[in-house]
């Protein structure tokens, strides 16, 4: 305690020869008597063996209450290096006080391991001359019922869950952890992002220009002894000094002041680094930013902290909070080409799922991602989406999922959850792995495993659906009740698919196995379908998320192509619900209330015969007039007129009836614009 928490004995590794290995190591001596003592200090590294292979001996007298400090060198010959998971080797530092008659007075043995890290610009992160492409997640360690009393059991408990679906790095966010995962993480070979919680509303008071002088002095406390009580962790590779205090200018009333107002945070950034040179220099600081360069923030004046720190992490949610999944690899490219010689990583990114909400076509709709609607399926669909964009970055040296688990969080009432940040890969109770973890496991490992996709959205709405598959076996073969539907190998990022299986009424068995040797690795899902499913459509247009209907079970928006999904809903704040307006003239309001619209079509796989299409449309209450035909295999069915209206003006269902006849297996429905958008909100395809 007399060194903010450290155990008082710190080592460095040089490792310039690769034969010769040299610690230096310092350490704090402390006479607490009376007299003077003349003392010897032994520092020896021992092998996993028990046998000495380097020692160093200094002799000195000290003072009464006299405090020293004293480095010696050991050098290590033929040395086995901290691979990481290739070779989590660990020595053991061993350090001792030897008073007269060569009483041992004090000892201290600490696990310890030879490494040497560089991270480069545009080679990324290189251990011990070998470049190590680091990907992991960002952990919260709270539990449900427990809270922050989490036990070394506990903590072993998750490091496993994330050893098992192949991180090689963990971000420790956003604060600083105990000793039991640091511990676990020197012994399995792990890279760790240790750092302080300056985070977001990072000053107070009313001058919020001003940074507080004892904000800064606690910041830099926590940052002492943070890395003074993990300094001989080999598995600690950089010291995070902040995450997102550039947030403020995005969102300034989150700090309590006002646009413009918003204060600056370089100078305490700066003096942070500073901090993390004169302990460290062996390490490399960082920090994470939210917002530089973002689309979605262009006309903000958001300070430029990524150049501060040694190196940056991005936190970046593309797909979620703003933009497409697929915008994040042209952000990162822009970032890398503006910074080239600062090594960048992803240290945030991805997306709210909730395991018991599911949609048919993770872009049928729109995501809302403060609200409820946000399956499991979107969630997986951005993970895959920006995994595709990081893994084709060589210049990036890691990148951290947010969040290996659910945690709790306040003012958030998302998907099914209340209080509960639902971005982890696995739910707050560590009870369900989610799809996307399957989805990483299947990338990151080796060890042969399959895993079907949506297996809870065991209720289907649709006789029709892709079946997903994520697997890392050389040939994947699918099974439903029992018939092959085919094999897959070489699957793009591990990503097998399936479409167009037809399910049968009842239930349904689908198997996805390995082929030959493998055969014995295989996923199996139940999927139901009812009769009042079976060979009809009920489809929500515009939803992501089906919306209850008192007349049938729908599902949402699938089938179409092209046009743009859009709703009468108004998202709101924060753990805040939608604004809903009235929808006249229908009984089935949330049906009603989203809507795909401009040009486009549906292609429905129908039996034969003839068929009864309703179709519920809804005018956008704006102030121009529509016109569009809708057409069922080329034969005009429905023609809509939609006159002007005025903003205020309440939203008035229609429903449109007509009869087709499908010949050739396929029903086709074009809706055609004369004038404006066409638009439907739901569509009903029966059997007459």
């Amino acid at each position: 305690m007399l060194d903010y928490g450290g155990p008082g004995v710190y080592a460095t590794t040089h490792l310039n020869n690769p034969k010769k290995a040299q610690v230096t190591v310092s350490s704090r001596v402390k006479n607490d008597a009376t007299i003077s003592k003349n003392i010897r200090v032994f520092a020896q590294l021992v092998d996993a063996k028990g046998k000495i292979v380097a020692k160093a001996e200094q002799a000195l007298t000290l003072e009464p209450h006299a405090l020293a400090t004293l480095q010696q060198n050991l050098v290590v010959s033929n040395p086995t290096l901290w691979q990481g998971q290739e070779n989590p080797y660990l020595y053991t530092l061993r350090t001792e006080i030897v008073g007269s008659n060569d009483v041992v007075l004090d000892s201290m043995d600490q696990p310890y391991g030879l490494r040497n890290i560089v991270i480069s610009p545009d080679k990324g992160f290189i251990l011990n001359g070998k470049p190590l492409r680091l990907h992991g997640v960002a952990y919260h360690q709270d539990r449900e019922g427990l809270g922050w009393a989490v036990s070394p059991k506990d903590v072993k408990q998750d490091v496993d869950l994330m050893m098992e679906m192949g991180v090689n790095t963990i971000r420790l966010a956003h604060y600083p952890h105990g000793q039991p995962v640091h511990d676990l993480a020197d012994k399995y070979g792990l890279i760790l992002w240790d750092e302080i919680p300056l985070v977001t509303s990072w000053t107070y008071g009313k001058g919020h220009k001003i940074v507080n002088d004892r904000l800064l002095a606690n910041a830099k406390l926590q940052l002492k002894e943070m890395i003074k009580q993990n300094f001989n962790h080999p598995s600690v590779a950089l010291w995070g000094v902040a995450n997102e205090v550039d947030f403020g200018a995005v969102v300034p009333a989150f700090l309590g002041a006002t646009r413009g107002n918003a204060p600056d945070p370089i100078p305490i950034l700066k003096s942070l680094v500073g901090l993390v040179k004169q302990l460290d220099p062996s390490r490399a600081s960082t920090l994470a930013n939210c917002c530089e360069a973002t689309e979605a923030f262009k006309n903000v004046d958001i300070p430029k902290t990524s150049p501060v720190a040694d190196t940056v992490g991005l936190n970046r949610y593309y797909g979620w909070y703003y933009g497409d999944a697929d915008d994040l690899g042209p952000h990162l490219d822009a970032m890398h080409a503006k910074y080239p010689n600062l090594p960048i990583s992803v240290s945030e990114y991805g997306a709210g799922g909730a395991v018991s909400l599911h949609t048919d076509n993770e872009l049928g709709g729109p995501v809302d991602s403060r609200g409820h609607n946000q399956p499991e399926e979107y969630m997986s669909y951005v993970h895959e989406e920006n995994w595709r964009a990081i893994k084709s970055k060589p210049y990036l040296f890691a990148s951290w999922v947010w969040n290996a688990f659910d945690f709790a969080t306040t003012v958030r009432t998302e998907g099914d959850s209340h209080d509960i940040n639902t971005k982890g890969l696995i739910t707050y109770d560590r009870a369900i792995k989610k799809d996307a973890y399957y989805f990483y496991q299947a990338n990151w490992t080796t060890k042969p495993m399959v895993h079907i996709t949506s297996s809870r959205y065991s209720q289907r709405h649709y006789q029709v659906t892709d079946v997903k598959v994520y697997s890392n076996l050389d040939r994947t073969e699918l099974w439903l009740n029992g018939k092959s539907l085919g094999v897959k190998d070489d699957c793009s990022l591990k990503i097998c698919m399936w479409p167009n299986v037809s399910l049968a009424v009842g239930e349904n068995t689908l198997i996805a196995k390995g082929v030959g040797k493998q055969s014995s690795v295989q996923d199996k899902v139940n999927w139901h379908l009812n009769e009042s499913q079976n060979n009809r459509y009920f489809i929500d247009a515009g939803a992501l998320i089906a919306a209850s209907s008192k007349q049938h079970t729908f599902g949402s928006d699938n089938f179409f192509h092209g046009g743009k999904a859009a709703s009468f809903d108004k998202l709101g704040g924060w753990g805040q619900p939608p604004v809903k307006p009235n929808i006249a003239q229908t009984a089935d309001r949330d049906l009603a209330a989203t809507y795909r619209r401009g040009k486009f079509y549906y292609e429905l796989p129908l039996r034969n015969g003839r068929y009864k299409v309703v179709l519920l449309t809804v005018a956008p209450t704006e102030a121009v007039s529509s016109r569009f035909v809708v057409e069922a295999n080329g034969h005009k069915i429905v023609e809509v007129n939609a006159l002007k209206t005025t903003s205020s003006a309440t939203p008035t269902a229609e429903y449109h009836t007509a009869e087709v006849k499908v010949v050739d297996g396929r029903l086709n429905l074009q809706f055609v614009p004369i004038q404006g958008d066409a638009f439907v909100s739901a569509i009903e395809v029966t059997p007459i």
